[in-house]
Order: structure tokens, then sequence, then C-alpha cells
């Protein structure tokens, strides 16, 4: 059985910085997002493609980094809800939800203030803008030292697996970046949870359960809209992917497969999740299992996948599951 959590191997790369997370390293990512460049930076949730939210110039180039359709719009990060107040009209229950659980692992979709002042390749044409406060201290310093808002997406080649170690954004985005402010491993590893607001709707779940976001709303969340006319990112029908094919829900591995395994019926699985069916552990290990198992399965290879539980984080790994495994545009 593989550890997935040993350290991956660190790219020669050196069109693009690998920067320690230190007040010098902080300074230069700042410098350089100020001059119009890309910053990969950790969050507790996945590691960010950086970019400055107010510059067009900026924004195209996060685009064209991770080679993102320009229909997708992009999450703006924020160091703290009155910076976030300044671009997004919040109501009452966005105002509760703010303040049971920012800063952490939630988006709010709002209405766009007219004078926000960011670029409109942010929102993709729509009225509204993605906004997060997040909370590892690594992003909230480069926030403060930097001064503005950030748009940033997850740091990957756009529809692949996300990054939740530097090394997975060297390895997908080498190259294409000026730098990676390097913060060690993801903790939540799952992208935020993504909810719409008048009336709630998730249209992403993610790394704060939906229970926990509807019993805070004292309401249900109702389910996202037209995927076709995405209002956040993560609504792509295929997305997460790995090179392999994926099986879900696989008691067993077929001939020639890599077993993603799940709980204690997993015994003998290449690679564990979570090997006493911690949902929380399984969270923070998926998109580095996905990457191992790639690797693992060569080209043209085949992936199985244990069940998971429908419920808590268990929804969020499912969702980026079922995407991964989805028929590639």
């Amino acid at each position: 059985m593989n550890n997935i959590d040993a350290a991956s191997h660190m790219p020669d790369n050196a069109d693009t910085r690998l920067l320690p997370p230190d007040a010098a390293g902080l300074a230069e990512a700042a410098r350089l997002l100020r001059s119009g460049a890309l910053v990969a930076f950790p969050t507790e949730t996945v590691y960010g493609l950086g970019g400055d939210a107010r510059s067009d110039t900026a924004v195209a180039r996060i685009f064209e980094a991770k080679r993102r359709p320009r229909f997708n719009p992009l999450i703006v990060h924020l160091p703290d809800l009155a910076a976030a107040r300044a671009v997004a009209h919040f109501s009452p229950a966005a105002e509760r939800l703010a303040d049971a659980f920012w800063p952490g692992p939630l988006t709010l979709v709002l209405p766009l203030r007219p004078f926000a002042r960011l670029s409109p390749l942010v929102t993709a044409g729509n009225d509204s803008v993605a906004v997060r406060v997040p909370e590892h201290p690594v992003a909230q310093a480069l926030l403060r030292a930097f001064g503005g808002p950030l748009a940033a997406p997850s740091a990957n080649p756009s529809g692949r697996v996300s990054p939740t170690r530097a090394a997975h954004v060297l390895a997908g985005l080498g190259g294409r970046v000026a730098a990676v402010l390097d913060g060690g491993a993801c903790e939540v590893g799952l992208e935020s949870s993504i909810v719409a607001l008048d009336p709630p709707r998730l249209l992403r779940p993610g790394g704060l359960p939906a229970e926990a976001i509807e019993a805070c709303l004292g309401a249900p969340l109702a389910n996202p809209g037209d995927p076709a006319v995405p209002l956040a990112p993560g609504q792509m029908a295929s997305h997460y992917a790995p090179s392999a094919q994926l099986r879900l829900n696989a008691t067993s591995p077929q001939p020639g497969e890599i077993w993603i395994g799940f709980g204690p019926a997993a015994t003998g699985a290449d690679l564990v999740l979570s090997a006493t069916g911690d949902l929380v552990d399984a969270a923070a290990n998926l998109f580095h299992a996905l990457r191992e198992a790639d690797a693992l399965a060569g080209p043209d290879g085949r992936i199985a996948v244990s069940p998971i539980p429908e419920h808590g984080l268990g929804r969020a790994i499912n969702d980026r599951l079922r995407r991964a495994a989805a028929p590639r545009n």
C-alpha cells in the first residue's frame, strides 16, 4: 500500500520561483502581484492561482495560464469581511454566514457593487461576484501584504486535479506563473463550498458541510441552476479529472485498475483515503490520491474508487469524483 502523504518529487523549473512563506517571500510575492504577475499561494482548501482582481491583464493571464474558459467566473479572495463588503452587497443571510464561517472554506456569491473596481473578466459578465475570506495564515499574510483583492481559482490546468501541495502546482503550471509560495500541504484539501443567496442555493459542495450551512441559515439549500451558465467555479460537468479513467463505487478492483480505498473494507487497496473511514481525512487526501493513482495507472490507465458515504464532507468528495469521472469535453 502506497503512502499518499509522502512528499512528492519537486520538479526543477527555473521559470517559476518557489518562495518561502517568510517576510521576504511574502514581500516578493506581493511585489510580483502588483506588477501584474501571477503567484500561486496556499489556502486551507487548495492552492490558489492569484492575480490582481482589479487588473484586466492579470486576470487574463490567469485564464491563459490555466487554459480556462472565459465564461467561468473566478473567486475573489479578501482579508476580512469589511474588504468583502466593499465589492459585494451583503444581505442579512450573507452577514450571518460570514459571521459564522469566515475566515474559512466558504464562498458567497453576492450582488456586485457598481463601483467595486474589479475587472469584468472576474465575474464573466454576471452581475454577481464570488467572494471568500481564507483562513490559511500564509493567504492572510499575502492578502495584507498585497493590499487588494486577489482573483484566485485553483492553481492547476483547467479541468484537472486541484493542487494541495506546491509540487502539484509546479507539475501543472510550472513555467506559466511567476512564483509559488510554499505553505506545505493544505489542511482541508477540497475547494470551498459555494453558496448563492436569496434564495439560498448550494452551487458547489466543498470544505464546509452543507448541513452546517443549512443549520446556520435555518433553511434548506436548493440545487444549483444551469451548469451551462455557471455563476461560480466548479460547476462544469467534467472537472477535477486525472488522465486515467475513473470507476466509482468500486468495492474491489478489476484487473489492471489502481484502487483507491476508503474505510476498513478497503483492505489491499493501492491507496487509501482513510483507513478508518474518516471523511475529514479523506477530503484532505483526495486530490493527492488522484494524482498518485494517475501516476501509477500510467497512459490509458484506469482507477477504481471505493464508495464514499453521501453525507457531510462525503457529499463534496462524491461531487468531485463524479465530475472527475464524467465524459471528457
